[in-house]
């Protein structure tokens, strides 16, 4: 009995063992397998972005300015330089060409038609043909341009009784002489009979123009000299450019004007005044001294009367004068006899080229330099 008993417990013993030897078996399995592959760690939860709260209004006494961030090397340079391109100077070209205009302190403004061989206008001379003379005396050319520049333009149109036929004819006419203009011309338009009406005041607007000569109802009588005073001041003294140009139209003599003949002349011989073109409808021819009123407004003035023998020529009149105007040279000198001195000084131009044996200089005969203008040309 003892010797079953001593024989269990040897089996139990054994039995132990086995176990042991299986569980150290299974451990080193275990560690053999953690090595092989190793847990991945878990990754802590990440703490939520807060949203951005919206700043407030900071407190004007603790505000401050944020100091720039520092501009790499150059950047101020360049930075500079372009806001000096975005206002570039105005190229001057060679004194032989064409080349931008710019009216001197103390310069005297000329637009001059060039007459050639054949009556025909002549556009391609050079600075260097040009002399002109104030009172007999050579005068420095300090600026010279051979294209065409803007104009503000006056249209004056009668609107007396005896004008109630010639309108519709007229004011076509007038209308294709703006319409012939540079794009950036401005127009007034004055209805007059007993006195001058601004109908329009300076547009480019083609529709308002035509509109302006259509308001009108042609009655009374022909208050011809104010008309132009009115609108000889009104131009020098509220048009954008410093070409100014009076296109009138008449059927008769003037016999209602507060102002004399001398007083309008006297007027367009102010420095900034306009040049004068006039178209005489047929009717006139038994008043010559109505004729030579008109020449003389015109003739003074570097522009030029026409005088019309029937309705149908005043269309091509009107185109007549849109290409003269279009095609004049812009001369500028500098007087050497000082403004101070004042009076009124003659001007005359001449302009020699090879090739042509005669050309005719047309423009303003002379100014009173008493009333200084020192205005920039536009």
């Amino acid at each position: 009995m003892v010797g079953g008993v001593l024989q269990r417990a040897i089996n139990l013993r054994r039995c132990v063992c086995v176990s042991f030897q299986l569980a150290v078996l299974l451990v080193g399995i275990a560690l053999i397998g953690q090595e092989l592959n190793p847990a991945v760690p878990q990754a802590p939860a990440p703490n939520p972005t807060p949203a951005s709260p919206v700043p407030a209004s900071p407190d004007p006494a603790q505000a401050t300015t944020p100091e720039p961030d520092p501009a790499p090397a150059g950047a101020n340079a360049a930075s500079s330089q372009g806001q000096e391109s975005a206002s570039p100077q105005q190229p001057q070209k060679d004194g032989d060409g064409m080349f931008v205009m710019r009216k001197q302190v103390n310069e005297v403004a000329l637009h001059a038609t060039v007459i050639g061989d054949n009556d025909q206008i002549v556009t391609s001379l050079n600075r260097s043909a040009f002399t002109v003379f104030e009172d007999g005396r050579p005068q420095p050319i300090t600026s010279f341009r051979r294209e065409d520049v803007p104009v503000s333009l006056g249209i004056l149109i009668d609107n007396s009784g005896s004008m109630r036929e010639k309108r519709p004819k007229v004011e076509q006419a007038a209308l294709n002489l703006i319409r012939a203009s540079n794009a950036d011309d401005e127009v007034m338009i004055v209805n007059f009979s007993e006195e001058g009406i601004l109908d329009q005041d300076f547009t480019s607007d083609l529709a308002k123009l035509k509109q302006a000569m259509e308001r009108h109802e042609a009655r009374g009588s022909t208050a011809l000299y104010d008309a132009v005073d009115g609108a000889a001041t009104h131009l020098r003294g509220s048009a954008t450019h410093e070409k100014k140009i009076i296109f009138l139209v008449t059927d008769g003599a003037d016999n209602s004007s507060r102002d004399s003949l001398e007083k309008v002349l006297h007027s367009l011989q102010q420095e900034g005044a306009p040049t004068v073109y006039a178209i005489v409808l047929p009717g006139h021819e038994e008043q010559p001294r109505a004729r030579q009123a008109l020449q003389l407004l015109a003739e003074r003035t570097g522009g030029v009367a026409f005088f019309a023998e029937s309705l149908d020529e005043v269309d091509e009149i009107s185109r007549t004068v849109a290409h003269d105007i279009r095609n004049q040279y812009s001369i500028g000198y500098k007087p050497s006899r000082p403004r101070s001195e004042g009076g009124y000084r003659t001007i005359r131009v001449e302009a020699h080229a090879s090739g042509y044996r005669n050309l005719n200089v047309r423009t303003k005969r002379g100014y009173d330099a008493t009333q200084n203008r020192d205005t920039t040309s536009h």
